[in-house]
């Protein structure tokens, strides 16, 4: 499903191109998911799962507010770089949530669960010295978040670009809310 989406599109991805290219049948992926979309939902939550454990692993390595940042802005160009399909996943998820009740309250529980997530590891964080919130750490969340979503759409849009003096420039706002 992720390289279908990426590749097609949500809307002109069908189970038959999802059985197709996973070597499975139909009838399989009905079996566990109603709609597409479901899978779609299914296919991002286990990706942002596995992505913020990997976070969380290199984030719990940070001495310093700087080291903490530094592996944020490195994780957000990694994933750019080394999975851009994740990228567009998200963001078509987003834009089926603006159609979609049932897919926006799985979304939105989504980006709850993400966020509270990402909260909970700046407190602990905070909690061991190593940096210093400036706000609530659910509020500091959300603003990384949407620096990183913006820088995301951004860098997809013109991957030619050198990005290097913005990526900085959102270092220093992040400095801003994590650092003394």
């Amino acid at each position: 499903m992720r390289r279908s989406v990426a590749q097609r599109g949500a809307a002109a991805s069908t189970f038959e191109h999802v059985a197709r290219e996973a070597g499975v049948s139909r009838g399989l992926l009905h079996y566990y998911f109603a709609t597409k979309e479901q899978l779609l939902v299914e296919a991002v939550r286990r990706d942002c799962e596995l992505r913020l454990e990997r976070l969380e692993q290199q984030l719990s390595t940070a001495r310093t507010a700087d080291d903490f940042i530094d592996l944020m802005a490195q994780n957000l160009q990694d994933t750019l770089r080394e999975d851009p399909d994740f990228v567009t996943l998200v963001f078509e998820l987003f834009t089926l949530s603006r159609r979609n009740e049932e897919i926006a309250a799985e979304y939105a529980a989504l980006m709850r669960r993400t966020r509270d997530q990402v909260a909970g590891m700046l407190a602990s964080a905070q909690d061991q010295g190593v940096l210093r919130l400036h706000a609530e750490p659910e509020a500091v969340a959300e603003i990384l978040f949407s620096l990183g979503d913006g820088f995301a759409l951004r860098m997809l849009a013109e991957p030619e670009r050198d990005f290097t003096a913005t990526v900085q420039a959102g270092i220093l706002c992040a400095r801003a809310l994590l650092a003394d």
